[in-house]
This record gives C-alpha cells, sequence and structure tokens, in this order.
C-alpha cells in the first residue's frame, strides 16, 4: 500500500486554541457543476468581487514530474466564507493594497497577480486604471489555513481586473496566469463549486454535486509547510493508492462515509502528523483534514 500509514487517533479538540467558524449555507447552491458560485458586482464606480475559501478533503501524490509533484485531489469551495476583493476610486502614485498587512506586497498573490498582468498584456490601461483605484481586501478566511485563501484571491483579482479594465483576455488565458501564481487559483478561475483536480494543480475537471453544509475548526498555531512538504517528499508515493475504486466519479460526502480515516484520505495531512505529532491529539471521529491539516472540517447533515 502507498502512502503514509494511518492509525486509530483520537482525542478533544482544544477549544482555547481553536479559531471557529461555520458554514451556515441552507441552500443547495450547486445541483450542477458549471453553478457560478461568485460574480463581479459593479456599484458606485466599486468593482466589487468574493473570493470563497475552499476545503481539499482528498489528496493523493502520484509522483512527480519536473522536480515537482503531481496529486489527484476533489476540492470544494465554500458558500459562507470569502474574502471580499473591490477596487475603490483613489488617486494612487503606485500600486496600493489596503487590508493585507500582515503580508508582505511582494509576498502577496495579488500583487504577484497584478504584476503578472501587466507583463502578460503589456497594456498601460491597466497601470493607469490602478493609479485610480486601490484594491481593498475585506479579510474573513484565515490566512496560511489550509483554505486557498491567497490562491482565490489572486483569482478573484485577475478576474475583477479582466471585468474593470475591460481586457480581451481568454478563460484559457486567465488560467494560465493564475497557475503561474499559484497552480490552485486555476480552480476558482473555473469558478466550480466542486472539481476533480490533478496534475500539480493546473487541471480542473469540475464535479457536479450537493453543497456540503460544513463546521470548521482551524489550529492556532504555525505550520512551517517547508518542513512538511520535506517529509512529504521523502515519502512520496510512486502510484497513487486510490482506496477506492472511481473516486472521481464519487461525491464528497460518500468519499468521506466510506473511509473515515482523515489520514487515508490526505497525504499532506499525513506529513504534517510525522512534523507535528501532537496535532494527533486534537483529532476527533467525524472531522477531516482540508489541505494540510491546520483546518479540520466535518459535514453536517
Amino acid at each position: 500500500m502507498g502512502g503514509f500509514a494511518g492509525g486509530d487517533e483520537a482525542g478533544f479538540w482544544d477549544d482555547e486554541t481553536l479559531f471557529k467558524v461555520t458554514d451556515k449555507n441552507e441552500a443547495n447552491l450547486s445541483n450542477h457543476a458549471d453553478k457560478i458560485q461568485s460574480s463581479v458586482t459593479i456599484k458606485d464606480a466599486v468593482y466589487s468581487l468574493n473570493a470563497h475559501a475552499a476545503i481539499t478533503p482528498f489528496i493523493k501524490f502520484t509522483g512527480e514530474k519536473d522536480g515537482k509533484p503531481t496529486f489527484i485531489s476533489r476540492v470544494v469551495y465554500l458558500a459562507d466564507l470569502h474574502d471580499t476583493i473591490r477596487f475603490e476610486p483613489c488617486k494612487c502614485d503606485h500600486f496600493t493594497i489596503e487590508g493585507c498587512d500582515e503580508i508582505e506586497p511582494q509576498s502577496n498573490t495579488i500583487f504577484k497577480a497584478y504584476q503578472a498582468l501587466l507583463d502578460y498584456t503589456n497594456d498601460p490601461d491597466v497601470e493607469e486604471f490602478f493609479h485610480e483605484h486601490k484594491v481593498h481586501v475585506t479579510k474573513r478566511i484565515p490566512s496560511s489555513a489550509g483554505l486557498s485563501a491567497a490562491a482565490s484571491d489572486a483569482a478573484a483579482f485577475l478576474r475583477l481586473a479582466k471585468e474593470a479594465c475591460n481586457l480581451v483576455l481568454s478563460f484559457d488565458e486567465l488560467v494560465s496566469l493564475g497557475t503561474g501564481i499559484d497552480p490552485a487559483a486555476a480552480f476558482f478561475i473555473h469558478n466550480t463549486p466542486s472539481a476533480n483536480i490533478s496534475g500539480f494543480g493546473e487541471t480542473v475537471d469540475p464535479f457536479a454535486e450537493e453543497t456540503l453544509q460544513t463546521e470548521l475548526v482551524t489550529v492556532d498555531r504555525k505550520f512551517d509547510l517547508q518542513h512538511v512538504f520535506n517529509r512529504l517528499n521523502e515519502h512520496l508515493v510512486q502510484e497513487s493508492d486510490l482506496l477506492l475504486e472511481n473516486w472521481e466519479k464519487r461525491d464528497t460526502r460518500s468519499l468521506l462515509k466510506e473511509i473515515l480515516d482523515p489520514v487515508m484520505l490526505n497525504d499532506l495531512y499525513a506529513a504534517s502528523l510525522l512534523c507535528y505529532p501532537d496535532i494527533k491529539e486534537k483529532h476527533h471521529k467525524g472531522w477531516y483534514a482540508s489541505s494540510y491539516g491546520r483546518t479540520m472540517f466535518k459535514v453536517k447533515g
């Protein structure tokens, strides 16, 4: 069997060390894979777009290509947890972002998306627009929590800039720009509620399923992701043990019901446990890891 060895994990969440958010979605928002989950709004010369969080309940690494790991995964967006990206009128001497003070500007994926857009389009109107507008980000998604906030924000910026600057960019061009910043951005540019992801994250196959109602807990501690990926690479499987046949055709709820152990569903979480064995004590029956496991979730109903 490939991957990491799982085991019986028990314990209870330490409420004093958890940041808790709840997805209160009561409606079925995604009966179809092509359901639009976020669209641009324009009011009083302000352009706005929600950048949704997403969970990654299933991820198995399959090998490597060009020195980078390849994987298969299921990604599901969260209807009621999102940042909001706004372009607001403002005289600016340079590209200006507000609301992300904890992130160095050069490391901000929104700034990287702006630079990529400038480099690709070579359009002076883009630069002029952002001398007349500032970017304001209302942060609601916990940073570095395994909820793809950075990728979602970058994708939302690109989608919003295309509309605001009236850019003639194809869907494929947007995807290419987004994946150059963060491969996970491809999922958000597709703007689909659920998808099967493969390759480096750039291949997105929309998947039709009902929206999950979820509850999230995010552990209030730092993870050294380089350490996690180093451990992952040490144990990288050469052939994926899918655990379930035809996983790509199974809805997320059935995947979770049939594989109760989050370690067996998620190679990244398994690597995190190798780095931080103490987080095993915080695992509770019925909770699953998103991405590398700083955020855990359970499905309601």
